[in-house]
């Protein structure tokens, strides 16, 4: 137990032991979106919800959500969580810890008799991860009135997304808009080392990098591997592997700065993939991500100068880089923030203000409301596999600190509204 506070690490522990038992058989931690060992876990959060002290609904785009009235429900919505899905063989802290550690903050003010001026809301979002329609953050999208109509007829094993939607409760055709919530925080785990190096409890996260991909198409020529010169050549996999070099190259240089930047060739596909032809075409896809879209946009117009270098260096055909998706960064809400740092002060928690390289939830709640979120360290920085751990005093600290930034928030919204 956290010195002076009403939160409590033994009681974070057990449920999220309770959540991870829940899983396909051999495959730790495998409970994804639409299965039913989602909706298991979805009737025991449901129930924990309820001896919280919430009234639980399903909403129109198939979140689960705890409310628990405030003395003035006027005023609006503080809600708080995050997603209990998993990636395929991973994922037991994972979005599960913020849903838990919302639920703890929801306990802690029932075990301190506190009722807030607002509405609080605890809310596991559908489908964070990717899902089986190659889609993810279904239910926030759903939520802040972002999800493409299209989506819905999205088909996997035979069932569309809308069915998908209705089968977990809700009701895709249904509005899932909302315009009451005030402010939104998430609390989750880092998915990468740098507060387990840096020695600190708690990352405030100051954005949600953008996230952009950029597709490459390499066209050589198909030879014998064995009887064409090496000089005579248009080999699509080595000019291909000079401009992996130089994503990598161009990456390393624009992370060097202040704020965060990675780059990834993610996906590569060479034909015909046979041992004796030379590489006749080579797909690449990139994955950028940048916490400011000044260094993005260096990024594209450097990659765009570099290919078409290596290729008149090589002279084999390389397509202009092509945007497949370009998805803006998403900063946080300065005034939470500020919120957010004050209680890591209060709670004694060390911390930095960081940005985000994953994608999550709150970017698409920032969407329709103030929003932020917090950091809790991980152990290795491990993440999406089955070794991904943190432990119950980091997530208690992390909802100690969302704790007090609720408590603030319930009194210093009430001036702005």
């Amino acid at each position: 137990m956290i010195p002076n506070s009403p939160i409590r690490a033994d009681r974070i522990g057990a449920d999220i032991d309770a959540l991870a038992a829940i899983t396909e058989p051999g495959r730790p931690w495998t409970r994804r979106a639409f299965t039913p060992l989602f909706l298991e876990g979805r009737k025991w959060l449901e129930r924990a919800m309820q001896d919280a002290g919430a009234v639980t609904r399903v909403d129109a785009a198939g979140n689960l959500i705890g409310t628990i009235p405030g003395n003035k429900p006027a005023l609006g919505t503080i809600m708080l969580g995050s997603h209990s899905d998993t990636v395929p063989d991973g994922g037991r802290f994972d979005g599960i810890a913020g849903v838990i550690a919302a639920l703890e903050v929801a306990r802690a003010l029932r075990d301190q008799g506190v009722v807030l001026e607002h509405t609080l809301e605890v809310v596991d979002f559908l489908a964070e991860e990717v899902s089986i329609f190659g889609v993810s953050c279904i239910g926030s999208r759903g939520m802040s009135g972002t999800r493409p109509a299209e989506w819905l007829v999205r088909e996997s094993g035979g069932l569309t997304l809308e069915q998908g939607i209705a089968h977990v409760g809700g009701v895709a055709w249904a509005p899932a808009q909302r315009d009451d919530i005030r402010a939104f925080l998430e609390l989750h785990i880092e998915q990468g080392p740098v507060l387990q190096n840096e020695k600190l409890d708690i990352g405030v996260v100051t954005a949600i990098a953008g996230i952009t991909r950029i597709e490459i198409i390499v066209d050589g020529r198909a030879d014998h591997a064995g009887t064409t010169p090496m000089g005579s050549r248009k080999d699509a996999l080595t000019t291909a592997a000079w401009i992996a070099l130089g994503v990598e190259e161009l990456g390393k240089a624009l992370a060097s700065g202040e704020t965060h930047f990675a780059a990834t060739v993610g996906e590569f596909e060479m034909t015909p993939n046979a041992a004796n032809v030379v590489p006749a075409r080579v797909r690449m896809l990139i994955d950028a991500r940048a916490e400011q879209r000044d260094d993005m946009e260096r990024f594209i117009e450097e990659l765009e100068k570099g290919v078409a270098a290596i290729a008149e260096k090589t002279g084999v055909s390389v397509s202009t880089p092509r945007l497949v998706s370009d998805n803006p960064p998403t900063p946080s809400d300065p005034e939470l923030l500020d919120v957010l740092d004050a209680a890591c002060q209060t709670a004694g928690a060390k911390h930095r203000r960081m940005a985000s390289g994953a994608g999550h939830d709150t970017a698409w709640m920032a969407r329709i409301t103030k929003a932020a979120m917090i950091f809790v360290p991980c152990v290795n920085g491990r993440s999406h596999s089955p070794d991904e751990f943190a432990t119950s005093d980091d997530i208690a600290l992390g909802a100690a600190v969302l704790l007090d930034a609720v408590k603030a928030l319930d009194t210093k919204l009430q001036g702005t509204e």
